[in-house]
């Protein structure tokens, strides 16, 4: 019997009433269907064959390209789809924050890289015991300054004469002027790997980046990505040669959602001692129908793609409103999906009482959002929506969609609901 640990259904927004949110098993045994308004709209959903689809293509893909794949959980902080990542095959997960982490190591990750610096005290407590706890548990976090090496020892240096064995690994993060954080060029980088190396606390296990920011679905971008990775090539063979890394297997990571393909031949170097090259990839699980999407295609065309990822998150909204020609109002607003990067975008249409999935008209828009609706725009002369439409959303960016519910059904290709997620935020 699955069990998940959910607040009571009565603090789960739209969770069916009269049904236990502890037993997964229960909750598929009651058959509900979008289509049947089985379940309260808005609602977010997962798609069962894209879901799956997804996993097992961008395992297939770091496969192909001789790297590993720790797939960014902060996408969707669900522990339900951690486990299906890492039985799928991925090497680790990656998380912005120990906060998260903890949920990956419920989920049974072993291997974690906190894509961030971590710096306070409280944080390093939580690593230093979770270290403890575990003791398969292995992370990483990322360093870019000797401010913050003196830091970290300054805090182990406080502690009880109890807490003993206290030992960090890190990765130096190399990083974009303009941008986020990392150090800025090789002689930096250099000197912090040197301090590193002189800690007892820390211990430097690879090199990190990260090249989203570079993304602009131009062919710019293979140069930009070629000249970042080419910096992180740079302090590698550096560090190597002066013998500041202190592991056997060298780490080099990169890889956000929209451009991963571009950092592969920077993660597979040869040096003096076996790389593994590690993905971060994490919106390629749900995917979206916006700004992925549309990086995608650029994915596609550099690797020739036949067959790629599927968008498998949508908002199912219902129209409650049809207050003048040319405009409906939906149920479902800023508290329900995504809009941070393009407002949502008009997929699916099943119309009421019908049991079927329609491409809705070309000229369908959504022009805006309040809290808790959406303004549908369409041609005054053309077909136009009816109360009681059911009308289906994509979403841009799928973690700010995520982020607003605290579970999510699994729908099958007939709109039953065949399981449940929950998330963690």
């Amino acid at each position: 019997m699955t069990t998940f640990f959910m607040p009571p259904a009565a603090g789960l927004k739209h969770f069916p009433q009269g049904l236990s949110p502890i037993q997964a098993e229960t909750f598929a045994a009651a058959r509900l269907n979008v289509y049947d308004n089985d379940l309260a709209f808005p609602l977010a959903v997962l798609n069962q064959p894209a879901l799956d689809h997804n996993l097992r293509w961008m395992q297939a893909f770091a496969q192909r390209k001789g790297v590993s794949l720790a797939p960014h959980g902060k996408t969707t902080m669900s522990v339900e789809l951690f486990r299906r990542q890492l039985e799928a095959g991925a090497w680790g997960l990656t998380f912005a924050t120990l906060f998260q982490a903890q949920a990956g190591i419920e989920a049974g990750a072993r291997r974690i890289i906190i894509a961030n610096q971590v710096i306070c005290d409280a944080d390093l407590v939580t690593l230093h015991n979770l270290l403890q706890r575990h003791a398969d548990l292995r992370v990483w976090f990322l360093v870019d300054s000797i401010e913050q090496v003196g830091y970290i020892e300054a805090w182990a240096a406080r502690q009880q004469p109890g807490a003993q064995n206290i030992h960090f690994d890190c990765l130096l993060e190399i990083g974009i002027a303009g941008q986020r954080t990392g150090c800025r060029d090789l002689q930096q980088a250099v000197e912090l790997a040197r301090r590193v190396r002189s800690s007892a606390i820390l211990a430097l296990g690879g090199i990190e980046c990260y090249e989203g920011s570079l993304a602009t679905d131009t062919d710019k971008d293979k140069a930009s990505v070629d000249e970042l990775m080419d910096r992180c090539e740079a302090v590698a063979r550096r560090c190597a040669q002066e013998d500041l890394f202190e592991t056997d297997e060298l780490i080099m990571s990169a890889g956000g959602s929209a451009i991963f393909d571009l950092v592969v031949p920077g993660l597979t170097i040869s040096l003096d001692r076996p790389v593994r090259g590690v993905l971060r990839s994490g919106c390629y699980i749900t995917h979206d129908h916006g700004v992925y999407h549309q990086h995608l295609i650029k994915v596609e065309e550099r690797e020739h793609l036949q067959d790629s990822l599927q968008a498998a998150l949508e908002i199912w909204t219902m129209v409650q409103s049809v207050p003048e020609p040319g405009l409906a109002l939906l149920t479902g607003g800023k508290r329900d999906m995504s809009y941070d990067m393009t407002l949502p975008f008009v997929t699916g249409l099943a119309p009421a009482g019908q049991r079927e999935r329609q491409t809705p008209p070309a000229d369908w828009r959504i022009t805006a959002l309040n809290d808790q609706h959406a303004y549908l725009r369409f041609d005054k002369e053309g077909p136009a929506p009816a109360v009681g439409d059911r009308v289906i959303l994509g979403i841009s960016h799928p973690c700010t969609t995520f982020d607003k519910w605290k579970w999510m059904p699994i729908l099958d290709e007939h709109g039953q609901a065949v399981s449940f997620i929950t998330t963690r935020f």
